[in-house]
């Protein structure tokens, strides 16, 4: 499986090359989450975060007018939930929901966000092997 790269622009995010042309990052702080699911994500890119505990914020982005499959869901799902508080857990349950139903409520401290729309998808936690690598 293609390795994970840190991006040069913020060494605190991490970018996970998956099959098919699509990219999870993941984002390592409040700040961080905050941009990758504020600023960063497109409408039309998936994000992702474990549900009820703390952790990452993840967007999926694929190649244009591209739908994700289950299995590319899943493999970005599992990313959130290896970045997450629920790492060491079994069976992890992962909000999923398009990147245009995410929102900060008004007032809300850093990296929090609201969301619409969402699924549930159910994942062991895991990285795409060999996992993250500092460039």
């Amino acid at each position: 499986m293609p390795e994970a790269k840190r991006p040069s622009r913020n060494p605190r995010r991490i970018e996970y090359a998956l099959p098919g042309g699509w990219t999870a990052l993941a984002g390592r702080t409040d700040a961080d989450n905050e941009e990758i699911s504020l600023r960063i994500a497109r409408p039309d890119d998936w994000w992702f975060h474990v549900r009820g505990m703390p952790g990452s914020h993840v967007v999926l982005r694929g190649p244009s007018g591209e739908e994700a499959s289950r299995e590319t869901l899943k493999r970005a799902a599992a990313i959130a939930a290896f970045h997450s508080k629920a790492r060491e857990g079994g069976m992890v349950a992962v909000s999923v929901t398009r990147a245009r139903h995410v929102s900060k409520p008004r007032g809300a401290p850093v990296g929090t966000v609201e969301i619409r729309k969402e699924i549930v998808l159910k994942v062991r936690p895991g990285v795409p092997h060999p996992g993250p690598k500092v460039s």
